[in-house]
């Protein structure tokens, strides 16, 4: 309702002022918008974390493995389709059975999720995580929220591996 009581004010304000005055305002008020947009955008984020932090981090995490690669060194992930609900928490087990080196590298999928940690051997990593390769024989953990529903695209970039077929597909729907 404000805002609509504000493009009023705005239109009777086009009707009876000269140019100049009138444009000194629509300047103003277009900044004013815009900061208030993006404060509301920024003011999203710390009330998503903080309902993250309540009763989620409690519960369980829902176990999921993924190879990347195996003992016979075909180019793929196992599983290459993943469905996982958004504000569910989950736990990926990554494990490399095989002898070369992978990445699991899903970019957009990353940003639409809450990482609350990975763990590789005895080193435990926080913040935004948008690739991890894990060298023969590596396992590691990574322990997430998704958050925003769509499609990703799953692969592993190192030359010839994504064009052999280890490319997969995560779906996270709400």
């Amino acid at each position: 309702m404000k805002i609509y009581n504000h493009l009023y004010q705005i239109i009777i304000t086009f009707l009876t002022f000269p140019t100049t005055a009138l444009l000194q305002i629509l300047r103003r008020n277009y900044v004013i918008l815009s900061l208030i947009v993006e404060l509301n955008f920024i003011a999203a984020t710390p009330a998503m974390a903080a309902n993250l932090s309540g009763d989620l981090l409690k519960q369980p995490a829902t176990e999921i493995t993924i190879s990347l690669g195996n003992s016979a060194n075909e180019l793929k992930f196992e599983p290459n389709h993943l469905e996982l609900l958004a504000g569910k928490r989950y736990q990926l087990r990554l494990t490399n059975p095989s002898q070369l080196k992978h990445y699991f590298t899903a970019k957009d999928f990353a940003d639409g999720i809450w990482t609350q940690k990975v763990q590789a051997g005895k080193v435990e990593i926080k913040g935004a995580i948008h690739e991890l390769e894990l060298k023969p024989g590596a396992e590691a953990e990574w322990v997430f929220v998704p958050l925003k529903s769509g499609t990703y695209g799953l692969r592993c970039p190192i030359p010839g591996h994504t064009e052999a077929g280890m490319t997969g597909e995560i779906v996270i729907k709400n």
